[in-house]
Formats: structure tokens, C-alpha cells, sequence
């Protein structure tokens, strides 16, 4: 028997008929040897502070920050969802292959990845990947289930994104609400949603503190055409009355007339991200409203699935696409330019390089019915786009006029539509012509035929403007500023290129601004996004840049993606050392704040890779932390004598010195380390591996030499070996521990899958 689980009641539904299991039951459906069960989006999360140990039930700011030695998750406290956690639990445990029919997306993976660790799932895991909802989708998709091994790295991805959630979200909304927080106020912070906040309150305060600035454009009018000096803005009255003076005498001559004929592309495909911007400008849908919709179609099998960050298909896509259009029974009329004509099949179009999981949304082809109003728009938006991809490019011709009035310079341009192409999809009765990204597509000024060398009179102008502060935000300006990081950028190019160091994903996004709406952090007058006085406070509470930088918050973003990727990937074991090497020095430089010390670090392989000399502040700290996380080293070797030798030269004061270092290090670096010593108030952190100590129980195993990259097969099954291994390390930690002893340097070891902060402070407490 093969259980599916979807992520919907209805999703499981459309699943079981295509299965052909009829017979509905608690919790499931079941038939022709399948049982279809489904969860209701989350059913498990990460486990809360309090779960860990009772000391992190109540707020205190001394038992900050919280940092469990190893994450768990539990169900969430619903009854509901409890009762049909039993379900699954029950049916998978006779299951001979369980089927994750979870979203196609990083969240689905996770949602599906933790019910099936809760259940307790031992049988072999396929997974369903598809992009629709259709019949035809779901069958090809049962006919090639992939291996759940496949969607490991987008699993990974998503668990370290709820856990670096998690960690950030925790301690600083416990140790802002308790430091600031009025009576019982909490003050939350968030990965996303605090940069996300700072981007609306930076633009609320450029505003406020706007100076406007009065400026002169010179015009004139010839032939009912307006013409403006080349010279552009006069920053004074007078200097504008000036050139005022020397135009209104004489005639206005045409010297110059150049057409230039062009390529416009029909507009992009659309992601969720331009769905969203596209929706809020033309109907004032939130993005909220507009994801849900979205995914009412989607659910509805009408159009593809919703969460996608390309605005490309895949190269696969295109034979499917003559079939999708003919099933587009209301925009027949437009159908008729492209009969009896093999499809265009443009590169901005078809892609398969820019598409990872998912394509752009498109039309499934299966006829609409029964649409709600919001839904008929939304379909519409995206059946016109997909239409006009396949249809010719419009032809343009821009015309530049330059004039001249006593050597003083003029001109003006416009924009005449030669043949319209894609245009004729937009322009149909009764709708509105299609704008795209803020930009007047169809914008058209029609201008005279002049002829150079021609004049006569005309009626110069001197305007006085003054500077217009930036306009606040809109979910549509947001939405693009989250996706580019704040940057406002209007290339398409450009945008794409910045996509992947964007604030949050597109289907978290609209969640986001939702959450500050619902804190009371921002309000809506219209269409413009304000930050309410909470809102404004609690940014200028934030000192410290990391929490609130959209720069900083994109660069974590990407490196998830590279994660997704494959891209970003070192061993686990190297990865785990890293990881608690950087938190036991963020910890360490932390603490140093409090005592106004001053902090530098020694980056050492076999060479000295980096060296930050010691300083005061918090900025300084933080810098140190951004190098702790993304330094990469030249070199993967160890000389521990040459960076203590260095250590005695550079630094001259005596310094508490703390060394993090697996120390294996063939070489003798006993002297130079007791010459140290001397000097300097030597703590040598060994952080290693439980690997090291013990190798597991395996079978054969190929293992690796972090430093040289010499690879070889082991047999992990022999007793023998693993014996000889493990004496070989209580040598090495008995050299080692002679070492220190020899040297007079403290020291403690502390293994990556422990409690470090348990480890130090007992080493602490033996020096005080």
C-alpha cells in the first residue's frame, strides 16, 4: 500500500481521483492500492524556548541569548491537527512507500519533511514534483516521482532558514521588549520583517526632513509643440531670466531632425513578485489579496503554481504551449494572428537556464469557470501576457528635434508606433492600456514634421518648480524594493541579477507586510505604506545595523539559495566547526562589550590569511562577526607555531588571547606557545569533530583530509578499526592536554554536537 500526503484537504482530493481511490475515510481517502491523507500547511514547528528548559519560560535578560545545543521541532498545539497527525502517523507505519505530495517549493518540503521525521517514517520516500494541478500533470507526475534524495539541499535550506529565524527572532524580540518594551508591549523582531520595517521608516524620515529647493526650466513652444533648453534647471531666478531675455527677441529655428527606428519586447512573463506590483497598481489589491487568489486558481488547476521568482519557462514548456493557448476559449479573437504560424519561441521567453524549480505563471489551458471578480482580473493579467509572448515585437520610431534660439539650445523628442505587434493584446475594448512597471508603454507623442532649417516665432516660458521629496511607499514599490534589496532599480536586467540577495522569498512577502500591518508597525493612507509611531521607535531603538540592514538581510538570502543550489555546500563536518567556531568568537566579542575591550582576530591556516587589529565598539565587533562568517581562507593547512610567533610580534600590550583550533598540527609549537604565553594570557579552545573521537558503525565509508584532499575507503564495520582509531585519539588528547600543561595555557575542549556555553563558563569559573 502506497500512502500520498498533500499539503491541502482539496489538493488531496484532485490527487485521489487521478489515483482512482474513492472510498473516503477519517483523515484520508483510500483505493486501488493508494490511502491519499493530507496535512493543513503546518502541522509541526520548531520547539519554544521553554521546551528546551524550563529556565527560558520566563523573559530575562540574564538568560539571554538562548541557544539550544541541538534543535527540535513538535506538533503544533491544535486539536485538529493533532487528530490528524494520529492519522498519518497510523497509516504510515503500514505503508510500503510513502508519497511526499507536499507544494513543489522549499516551505512545502519542509512542511512535509517534519511530519514525515515526527511519524517516525522508516519505509522508502518518493517525491511528486509538478507545477500544476491539472490531471494531465499529476499523472505525469506519479509516472516519474523523483528520489527524495533529490530535494535534500532545498530541505536544508528551509531548516536553517526557520532555525536562523528562530535564533534571531527569539533572542532579539526578548531582548528588545525586555530593555525598551512599555509595560506589557513586545517589541518583535524579525529577519525579514524588521529590515522590511526599516526600508518604510528610512523613507518616512526622508521625507519628513525634505528641504525643498526652488529651481528655473526654461520652454517654449513652437508650431504647439513644447521644446526645453539643453541647459536644464537654473538654480536661480536670475540666471533664467537671463537666458528669458535673449530668447523672446528672436525667431526659433529648427536645426536638427533624427528618427531613430526601434524593438520594444512584449512585456515580461509573470513571476509572483510582478503579479503582486502589477495587481496593486492596477486594481489596489494587497499583496496579500493577490497571493491568495493566485492560489485559488492554482487550486482551481486554471493557472500554475504561484510561488516562482523566474519570469522564464523552461525549454520543455514550449511544445505544450500551442495546446494551452487553443484551450483559452474567451481570447479566441486574439488567436487569430497566430494561427497557420509556428510559435515565436524568443529567448526572453524560453530559458531553461533561468529556471530552477518552477516556471513563470502561465495559463494551465483549462477553460475558467465560476470565477470571482478578483480572480476573472488576475486571469486576465496573466492570459494577456502569455498570449502576447507568441506574438511580433512592436516596431517604433523615435523622433529628437533640436532648435535654436540666439545660440541658446532646445529640444523634445516623441514616439511614433510603426506596427504594434504584442500591443494589439493589450489594447482590446473596454480595457485599460497595459502599463509595465511604472512606465507609460504605449506613452506616445506625436510630433510635427519639421524640417531642419525652418524658424519662426515663438513663446518662450521660465517655470519655477521646486524638488519633490521621494513618494512613500506602496505594497507595489515595496514589494520591488524587498526583491532588490532596497534598491530601486528599474532595468529588467538589473532586477533579475539582484533577485537573489532580495529581502525574503516571493511567498513570504506578502505575509510580511501583513504582519506589520497587524502589529500596528505601518498603516495605509490609500495607496501609501506609513510607518506608525511604534513602528518609527522601534527602528531608532535598533542600533545595531545587521538586524535592520536590507543589504545584509539579501546576503543571507542568497547564501540559502546556494544552498537550494548545491551551490553553497561544505562538509558537515567542516561546516559544524565553522559554525560553532563562529559563534563561540561572537560570543567572546559580545561579552568583551561589556567591559570595553578591545577586539582583533588572527585568521591562521599555514600562513596568516587576515589579521583585524584590535579595537573598541560595537561596529567594530560586528565586522569581525560578518568576517567570521563569510572569510574564506587561501590555504587548508594548520601551523599553529607560526601564528603564535606572529601573535608575539604584532601584539605588543599583554591580551587575553583565545585560540579556536582543532590543534592537529604535526609540527612542535610547544616553545613558541610557552614564549606566548609569557607575554600574553593564552585559552586554547579545541573544537572538534565526535567523529574524530569515535568513528560510527557504518560499513565502508570514504573519508577525506580536510588539509591535503586524499580520499579513501574505510571499513567502518571492522571492530578492530574502529578501536585503533579511537586509541589513536585518547593519545592525541592526552599529548595535547601535556601540552597546555607544559605550556601553563588554560584550555577546553568542546565537541560541535555539545553545549559550548556550559564548557566556558566552567573554564571561567576555574580562572576566576
Amino acid at each position: 500500500m502506497i500512502v500520498c500526503i498533500a499539503e491541502k484537504p482539496s489538493v488531496a482530493r484532485d490527487i485521489a481521483q487521478v489515483l482512482g481511490a474513492t472510498t473516503k475515510r477519517e483523515g484520508y481517502i483510500e483505493g486501488n492500492g493508494y490511502r491519499v491523507t493530507w496535512t493543513f500547511g503546518h502541522l509541526c514547528t520548531l520547539k519554544e524556548p521553554h521546551d528546551y528548559t524550563p529556565q527560558w519560560k520566563g523573559w530575562d535578560i540574564y538568560k539571554l541569548p538562548m541557544i539550544p545545543p541541538r534543535f527540535g521541532i513538535k506538533l503544533i498545539e491544535n486539536q485538529t491537527y493533532q487528530k490528524q497527525f494520529k492519522i498519518i502517523e497510523s497509516i504510515v507505519r503500514q505503508a510500503e512507500m510513502v508519497v511526499n505530495c507536499g507544494d513543489a517549493g522549499q516551505e512545502g518540503e519542509l512542511i512535509q519533511r517534519w511530519v514525515l521525521q515526527k511519524a517516525g517514517v522508516k519505509c522508502p520516500v518518493k517525491r511528486l514534483w509538478i507545477s500544476s494541478l491539472t490531471e494531465e500533470a499529476i499523472k505525469e507526475g506519479f509516472n516519474n516521482l523523483k528520489e527524495e534524495a533529490d530535494y535534500r539541499s532545498l530541505y536544508e535550506a528551509g531548516l536553517a532558514r526557520a532555525i536562523g529565524d528562530w535564533l534571531l527572532g527569539m533572542n532579539a524580540t526578548r531582548l528588545y521588549t525586555l530593555k525598551y518594551g512599555r509595560s506589557k508591549e513586545i517589541l518583535s523582531i524579525g529577519r525579514v520583517q524588521t529590515p522590511t520595517l526599516a526600508l518604510i521608516v528610512n523613507r518616512h524620515l526622508e521625507i519628513e526632513n525634505f528641504v525643498p529647493q526652488a529651481y528655473w526650466e526654461l520652454k517654449t513652444t513652437y508650431r504647439d509643440t513644447v521644446f526645453s533648453a539643453a541647459k536644464g534647471k537654473f538654480t536661480s531666478k536670475e540666471e533664467g531670466e537671463e537666458f528669458l531675455q535673449k530668447v523672446v527677441q528672436n525667431d526659433f529655428t529648427i536645426t536638427d531632425v533624427t528618427h531613430k527606428k526601434g524593438t520594444e519586447y512584449a512585456p515580461r512573463l509573470f513571476d509572483l513578485t510582478s503579479l503582486q506590483v502589477e495587481c496593486n497598481r492596477k486594481f489596489a489589491y494587497s499583496a496579500e489579496d493577490t497571493l491568495q487568489t493566485i492560489q485559488s486558481l492554482y487550486e482551481k488547476k486554471i493557472t500554475t503554481y504561484p510561488r516562482v521568482d523566474t519570469t522564464y519557462l523552461s525549454d520543455d514548456i514550449y511544445p505544450k504551449c500551442a495546446g494551452i493557448l487553443n484551450g483559452l476559449a474567451d481570447y479566441q479573437h486574439l488567436m487569430q494572428p497566430l494561427r497557420g504560424k509556428k510559435l515565436a519561441r524568443s529567448k526572453k521567453v524560453f530559458d531553461s537556464s533561468k529556471v530552477t524549480d518552477h516556471h513563470a505563471i502561465i495559463p494551465t489551458g483549462v477553460q475558467p469557470q465560476n470565477l470571482s471578480d478578483m480572480e476573472r482580473k488576475v486571469f486576465d493579467l496573466i492570459a494577456r501576457r502569455f498570449i502576447a509572448a507568441f506574438y511580433p515585437d512592436s516596431k517604433v520610431s523615435t523622433t529628437t528635434v533640436l532648435g535654436k534660439v540666439d545660440g541658446i539650445e532646445f529640444k523634445t523628442s516623441g514616439k511614433q508606433i510603426l506596427e504594434q505587434g504584442w500591443r494589439v493584446v493589450f489594447a482590446q475594448p473596454g480595457t485599460q492600456q497595459e502599463k509595465e512597471d511604472g512606465q507609460e508603454a504605449d506613452a506616445e507623442k506625436t510630433l510635427p514634421d519639421f524640417k531642419a532649417g525652418e524658424s519662426g516665432p515663438h513663446i518662450p516660458d521660465l517655470q519655477e518648480k521646486w524638488t519633490q521629496p521621494p513618494k512613500p511607499y506602496t505594497e507595489a514599490t515595496l514589494l520591488r524594493a524587498m526583491e532588490t534589496a532596497g534598491k530601486l532599480v528599474e532595468d529588467e536586467e538589473l532586477r533579475d541579477a539582484l533577485k537573489e540577495n532580495g529581502i525574503g522569498r516571493p511567498s513570504t512577502r506578502a505575509a510580511i507586510i501583513a504582519t506589520l500591518f497587524k502589529r500596528e508597525y505601518i498603516r495605509k493612507e490609500r495607496k501609501n505604506l506609513h510607518p506608525t509611531q511604534t513602528g518609527i521607535e522601534l527602528i531608532t531603538l535598533i542600533k545595531e545595523e545587521l538586524l535592520k540592514s536590507a543589504q545584509l538581510t539579501g546576503i543571507w538570502e542568497k547564501k540559502l539559495r546556494l544552498i537550494e543550489k548545491r551551490e553553497y555546500q561544505a562538509s558537515q563536518f567542516l561546516q559544524e566547526l565553522k559554525d560553532m567556531v563562529t559563534e563561540i568568537a561572537a560570543t567572546l566579542a559580545f561579552s568583551a562589550i561589556q567591559n570595553n575591550d578591545k577586539i582583533g582576530v588572527i585568521f591562521f591556516s599555514d600562513r596568516i590569511e587576515k589579521f583585524i587589529p584590535p579595537k573598541k565598539g560595537r561596529k567594530h565587533i560586528l565586522y569581525i562577526i560578518r568576517e567570521l562568517l563569510d572569510f574564506k581562507p587561501e590555504s587548508k593547512r594548520t601551523d599553529i607555531k607560526m601564528a603564535v610567533e606572529y601573535l608575539t610580534n604584532v601584539i605588543k600590550k599583554r591580551c587575553v588571547t583565545f585560540m579556536l583550533s582543532d590543534f592537529i598540527d604535526e609540527n612542535d609549537y610547544k616553545n613558541a606557545l610557552t614564549i606566548a604565553n609569557r607575554k600574553h594570557d593564552i585559552v586554547a579552545i579545541q573544537v572538534y569533530d565526535r567523529r574524530l573521537a569515535e568513528l560510527p558503525d557504518v560499513g565502508l565509508m570514504k573519508v577525506r583530509d580536510a588539509e591535503t584532499g586524499h580520499e579513501q575507503w574505510i571499513d567502518t564495520s571492522s571492530a578492530k578499526l574502529r578501536n585503533a582509531h579511537h586509541a589513536w585519539w585518547k593519545e592525541r588528547q592526552a599529548l595535547l592536554s601535556e601540552t597546555f600543561t607544559k605550556c601553563n595555557v588554560d584550555s577546553v575542549s568542546v565537541r560541535t554536537d555539545q553545549d559550548y556555553v556550559k564548557s566556558l563558563l566552567n573554564l571561567f569559573a576555574k580562572r576566576s
